[in-house]
């Protein structure tokens, strides 16, 4: 009778088990209340860890499952050793099969960072340094001192980094971001460099890079940016000065308060081209893929000059007594 008892028990074992265990493998684990969709429970596993670690790594990141079964579970399912380094965030809805997978696949959590076209590298690295999502390994230096960590150390810092969303693991350093970012940019400009025009005025790609900023910040529709290179470029090729609001602005700095006054005008620097002909010495800001183009392949126009026509576009002109006629029209209403 003993012995039938047993092996009543044995067989009962024996059903229940797969049972549960195909249960709790597709119940979600057992997360800590402040842990959401929103904000997601961070795990990280460090190169070479063991299934044990890993396990271990889940439980003390504020999973309330046993690090010995989660370990159990990774050594029966035949991929212990398939699971990869890395920053992984999981959901109160995550099972143990879930996380596993997860594990196995690699699927990291990312974050982008979004580099805007027109800034400048003040505006640039203060929206690196206040990412929280980086890893701050650019903390007290200046820009100059970050293009010798992401390895440019001849390269003026402005206007280096292409503008786009860049997608990252979380707490990827951002020199790294920014070594992506001024790679892309090499790129770009290279290719932009390599479709200019035979005609052009530019004598290299780093001059392109130049006007490509001036460009950037003189407008921001489309539409209008190869007009506003070929009024540039054709100023470039008579020696006529280009002119330009925002590069006296960029030679200002800090002393710009929003207000653009004749003085400013008048006042020399660099990168003030009333007083100075040619490109002023480095770029002004970051251009997009668009202004890159209008500077090496500008529309074909004889146009000299342009003027804001207060809805965001600009009037184009080939003679002054036409650019005066649009300044009456257009900034003194006459």
């Amino acid at each position: 009778m003993r012995a039938f008892k047993l092996l009543v028990v044995a067989v009962i074992v024996a059903t229940l088990l797969p049972a549960l265990g195909a249960w709790w493998l597709q119940n979600p684990l057992d997360m800590p209340p402040s842990v959401s969709v929103e904000t997601p429970l961070e795990v990280n596993v460090p190169p070479g860890a063991s299934a044990r670690a890993v396990a271990q790594a889940v439980s003390q990141a504020g999973v309330r499952t046993s690090s010995v079964l989660l370990y159990a579970w990774f050594r029966l399912s035949g991929q212990s050793r398939a699971i990869k380094a890395g920053t992984y965030e999981f959901t109160p809805d995550t099972t143990p099969r879930s996380l596993l997978d997860k594990l196995v696949r690699g699927e990291q959590a990312l974050r982008s960072l979004t580099l805007v076209e027109g800034w400048n590298i003040r505006e640039l690295l203060q929206a690196v340094r206040s990412s929280p999502d980086l890893t701050q390994d650019l903390d007290g230096l200046s820009p100059e001192e970050v293009m010798v960590r992401i390895g440019y150390p001849e390269r003026h810092p402005e206007g280096r980094f292409f503008p786009d969303t860049y997608r990252m693991v979380k707490h990827t350093p951002a020199s790294t971001v920014l070594r992506q970012a001024a790679q892309a940019m090499d790129e770009r400009l290279a290719q932009a460099w390599a479709e200019r025009t035979p005609d052009t005025p530019l004598q290299s790609a780093d001059e392109a890079l130049i006007l490509a900023s001036i460009i950037e910040k003189e407008t921001g529709i489309e539409r209008d940016r190869p007009m506003v290179g070929a009024v540039f470029n054709n100023r470039l090729r008579i020696g006529m000065r280009l002119q330009t609001d925002p590069g006296v602005i960029y030679g200002l700095g800090e002393r710009f308060d929003g207000n653009l006054r004749r003085a400013d005008l008048l006042a020399d620097t660099p990168y003030n081209s009333y007083t100075r002909a040619g490109l002023p010495p480095t770029p002004i800001a970051m251009p997009g893929w668009n202004s890159l183009r209008a500077a090496v392949q500008p529309a074909a126009s004889r146009a000299l000059y342009f003027v804001a026509r207060g809805d965001g576009t600009s009037q184009f002109s080939a003679t002054l007594d036409e650019h005066n006629a649009a300044v009456r029209r257009f900034q003194l209403k006459r």
